[in-house]
């Protein structure tokens, strides 16, 4: 997966990568030339006492290492540029593969998992991409042009170079095939800690209010600790790997010193070569480092490598119809724009014994309510996210303006529904910029419109900033019920063909309940729209137009309020658990 992932995202910086190919080329080959210089300084200046080659060969000397410097330079910071654009690539790609994918495959992969495999794990091939461009090409062309530039100062120690390479590069290759299941774990590892996090962050009311800090402080320390131990095991077995590289290389030039400080007794090497030769035995050792540490990161990248992969290729089980055969915007009827009309639909999740809808079928016209009651786990949340497509129905379909979801452009289908969640959630920003979330051309006019309808503009009219007023991630400033109000005021600001209030009442008292059902009737931008609420309460649902009872994912009886008081027992049962018999009836 590594390679197909460098071989796609990085083709579109090809010329920087050549760029880096040649000013690499340049500097290794300029910092191979020195030591010959440094050889020649010694044997045809010191030695002799030539000042003046001394002088000569010196300055030539500076202006390599200066040439070898503006090279390096230069490679470094176009591979640089390659590695972020390759990272804000991958990163770009995850995200948006992420957004087409329905809440079936985010719930698999989890929304920690997801969070780091679009930041640490893109984070380690970015890194592979950046070492790689600054040694992948320095570290083959030092190695090799240093042996061979070394056997022209002697051929006779060239057995310390057949001894160390192989030596260095044993040990290394033990260390690393150790090393890959470390890291693999290790992402795992760094995926609960995420996790637990996450779930701390986002449930800290819950956990106070049941005074379980002692418990989840003990539940992060678990995590933490098993991320820990595992960066452990891996860091001791990447602190080996140093210590050993340095062994090497120091063990080989004491050898070249140690052998050939007795060939240059003999009169067989002279001072300046045995200098050359072992800064070249040093160039290459350090080449092997260097690649080393490319082997070091290779481990890990490809490990991240393999769980980017996974996001990339999960494909979302609500597909998009072709170009070619999406219905648009001008192939609708205009008379049945805001139609909702359900057909013996059925939804299972994968693996499930049962379904959790069973062939439901009502139709819901403009200017109407239809409601949806019954028990808890009963279908009715996965009943409204049919419409807007966020579950695909497993069978029987669904149908927005007389053609089914599927065939529907998504963005027409979702030009249609304004949908008020069961949780409600507001965005980092203003209040202005929330309510703007579905239509950004608003005018504070209809922004302040939608809050009046909403009973919230008392409460916006009161805060300092008012619609400049900031709101922090999830909407945690502000109350349940003032975040549940913002959020029917977002939906009314689009100004959609299909309301789907998912039990969007839930968090208000009884009084605002009624004054904001009643703006919603008097609305203009609602009294002819489709509406269908989902609600537990049953002064909600009184005067819906139509009223579902789903049983078990069934729809166990159907019609308005008195008749369904008539002819329902479980409908019934739901009102006078809430209702005395004269209110009920009232």
């Amino acid at each position: 997966m590594l390679v197909r992932l460098l071989r796609r995202y990085l083709e579109p910086y090809w010329p920087l990568l050549v760029g880096v190919v040649v000013f690499q080329t340049a500097q290794t080959l300029a910092s191979l030339y020195l030591p010959t210089l440094n050889a020649d300084i010694i044997d045809r200046g010191v030695v002799t006492g030539n000042t003046r080659y001394v002088l000569v060969t010196g300055l030539w000397m500076l202006l390599v290492a200066l040439g070898q410097v503006v090279t390096t330079v230069v490679a470094v910071w176009l591979g640089a540029r390659a590695a972020t654009g390759f990272g804000r690539d991958v990163r770009a790609a995850v995200f948006e593969h992420v957004a087409a994918l329905s809440e079936r495959e985010v719930g698999r992969f989890g929304a920690a998992s997801l969070i780091t495999r679009t930041t640490n794990d893109v984070q380690q091939v970015q890194m592979l991409v950046l070492m790689g461009a600054t040694l992948l090409v320095a570290s083959p062309i030092t190695a090799v042009g240093g042996v061979v530039l070394a056997l022209q100062q002697d051929v006779g120690m060239a057995w310390v170079l057949v001894v160390a390479v192989p030596v260095l590069l044993g040990a290394v290759g033990a260390i690393v095939a150790r090393m890959v299941p470390q890291f693999r774990l290790m992402q795992v590892r760094l995926d609960a800690v995420n996790r637990v996090l996450r779930e701390q962050l986002t449930g800290v009311r819950v956990v106070r209010a049941f005074v379980r800090e002692p418990v989840e402080e003990q539940r992060f320390a678990a995590a933490s600790s098993d991320l820990t131990a595992t960066a452990l095991r891996a860091g001791r077995l990447m602190a080996l790997m140093f210590p050993t590289v340095m062994l090497v290389m120091n063990a080989s030039s004491v050898a070249v010193v140690w052998f050939g400080a007795h060939r240059i007794a003999d009169g067989d090497l002279q001072v300046g070569q045995l200098t050359a030769f072992l800064s070249y035995l040093v160039q290459i050792l350090m080449a092997v480092m260097m690649t080393t540490m490319l082997a070091f990161l290779l481990p890990r990248a490809a490990v991240s490598a393999d769980r980017i992969g996974e996001v990339l290729e999960a494909q979302p089980s609500v597909v998009p119809p072709s170009a070619a055969e999406a219905v648009r915007e001008a192939d609708l009827d205009p008379a049945l724009r805001g139609t909702v009309e359900l057909r013996a639909a059925t939804f299972c999740y994968p693996g499930a014994e049962e379904p959790v809808l069973h062939e439901v079928s009502f139709t819901a016209a403009p200017g109407t309510t239809t409601a949806v009651v019954g028990s808890t786990g009963g279908g009715k949340t996965t009943l409204v996210n049919l419409l807007p497509r966020l579950f695909d129905a497993t069978g029987g379909q669904v149908l927005v303006d007389g053609v089914d979801v599927r065939r529907l452009d998504p963005d027409v289908l979702w030009d249609r529904i304004g949908l008020v969640p069961q949780r409600a959630l507001l965005f980092a920003g203003t209040i202005a910029s929330n309510l703007r979330f579905g239509r950004p051309d608003a005018t504070d006019a209809e922004l302040w419109e939608a809050l009046e309808v909403a009973q919230a503009a008392d409460f916006v009219r009161a805060m300092p900033g008012q619609l400049a007023e900031p709101v922090t991630q999830g909407g945690t400033s502000v109350s349940g019920g003032q975040r549940q109000r913002l959020a029917i005021a977002r939906a009314l600001v689009k100004r959609p063909a299909v309301y789907v209030f998912d039990d969007a009442f839930s968090a208000l008292d009884t009084a605002t309940d009624a004054r904001l059902r009643a703006a919603l009737d008097a609305a203009d931008g609602v009294r002819g729209a489709t509406r269908v609420v989902v609600a537990q309460r049953v002064a909600t649902v009184v005067s819906a137009d139509q009223i579902l009872v789903l049983e078990h994912g069934r729809v166990v009886a159907r019609g308005t309020h008195a008749e369904l008081l008539e002819t329902s027992p479980e409908y019934s049962e739901i009102v006078t658990s809430q209702l005395s018999a004269a209110e009920a009836v009232a």
